[in-house]
């Protein structure tokens, strides 16, 4: 019994202490504290019910009751919500309180990984102050974020970053949930598909075809079946459901890819249209490289057609290029080698990767898929 006591203990001791921290609305929320006018309103940051292709980067929860979402084309939107306020963003608003957000959490730990201006994870394993519990910093960081910003913060706390960042987005807004090791196997269990982190609307809905609805349902398949209906995210898969992640907090990461993207509000079916859409989504991307003084290898042409079908046609170069002319003409040809006569085409987006020696290490967000404030750019 000793013994096993002793195990017990040695193994609690090794799991290490992570907490996700996700800001409530971010963007919307300094919106609403620097505007008393915007207070208790259904706002919108980003797009306009103008706007050509705009589309919705962030909604206050005011509009979030109405079905408001990011992402969602601005027209939709205000469908949904007639009310809606929809307010131009302020990026360098946006990046100063992210600034004074890190700051804040780099009082507790130097182990801090950011996915966004308003998104991180920090392993508070070994903390600067010795409070040695994960619960209590993540309270105080709430608490310094709300009187040092007056913002709200919701915040996800267990031993890996996977749970920790399910367990964020729980008890929005201004959360804190701790998913403890003898209660991870229960949580993913009970936990829907759709709600596992990497799982999109696409996937859900053929898992749920196969009557793979929770956890608990995937977690009947052997990793090798897993593999076999969903390739190498079945590996995936089998670890998360069973709580395994043993990926690090990793401070200063390296900017993968950079892009933008557009929905359209109706579908184009005349190449010279695509054309003038892909030379509005280059200038971006090129504002967006000069922004982060950055060059890439590989300039990959995203694709999605009125029936949702998605695909990605990408060419490299033996050096990094960032001009807006090669961004422009080499998207163009891409467009052209999937022959677009005819074709009714949803979505259009252009990305630079392949950074290699010319990304820079940098305390601004380097997570694409996290870009949303600059993603969504009206």
């Amino acid at each position: 019994m000793r013994r096993t006591f002793a195990v017990a203990m040695e193994e609690k001791k090794n799991h290490r202490k992570i907490i996700h921290i996700d800001m409530d609305a971010f963007y919307a929320s300094v919106e609403q504290r620097d505007n008393p006018l915007y207070r208790g309103k259904a706002i919108a940051v980003g797009g306009s019910p103008e706007g050509r292709g705009g589309v919705v980067a962030t909604a206050s929860y005011e509009a979030r009751k109405f079905g408001v979402r990011s992402a969602m084309p601005s027209k939709r939107a205000q469908q949904l919500c007639p009310e809606l306020i929809f307010v131009r963003p302020r990026f360098d608003v946006y990046k100063e309180a992210s600034r004074h957000i890190r700051e804040i959490f780099a009082r507790y730990t130097d182990l801090v990984e950011p996915l966004s201006l308003d998104e991180a994870y920090l392993d508070v394993t070994t903390d600067k102050q010795g409070i040695g519990s994960a619960i209590e910093i993540a309270k105080l960081i709430k608490e310094a974020i709300r009187s040092e910003l007056q913002l709200t913060a919701s915040a996800g706390v267990s031993i890996n970053k996977f749970v920790a960042k399910i367990a964020s987005d729980l008890n929005k807004p201004d959360g804190l949930t701790f998913i403890g090791p003898s209660a991870i196997a229960a949580f993913m269990e009970q936990l829907p598909v759709e709600k596992f982190y990497g799982v999109g609307k696409v996937t859900a809905d053929k898992m749920k075809k196969m009557g793979l609805y929770t956890g608990a349902d995937l977690k009947k398949l052997s990793e090798q079946e897993l593999k076999n209906y969903f390739g190498k995210t079945g590996t995936f898969y089998y670890q998360i459901v069973r709580g395994i992640d043993d990926r690090e907090v990793q401070p200063h990461r390296e900017t993968k890819s950079l892009g933008a993207e557009d929905t359209f509000p109706y579908d184009l079916t005349v190449v010279d249209d695509m054309h003038e859409e892909l030379e509005k989504i280059a200038r971006t991307v090129h504002t967006r490289l000069q922004r982060y003084n950055l060059k890439g290898r590989t300039i990959t042409l995203k694709i999605k057609y009125s029936d949702f079908r998605q695909i990605t046609r990408n060419q490299s170069f033996p050096h990094p290029v960032g001009d807006i002319e090669t961004i422009l003409r080499t998207a163009k040809q891409l467009l052209a080698a999937t022959g677009p006569e005819d074709k009714k085409i949803r979505l259009l987006g252009i990305t630079l990767s392949n950074f290699g020696d010319t990304v820079l290490h940098t305390d601004k967000p380097n997570n694409p898929g996290q870009l949303s404030l600059f993603d969504f750019e009206g």
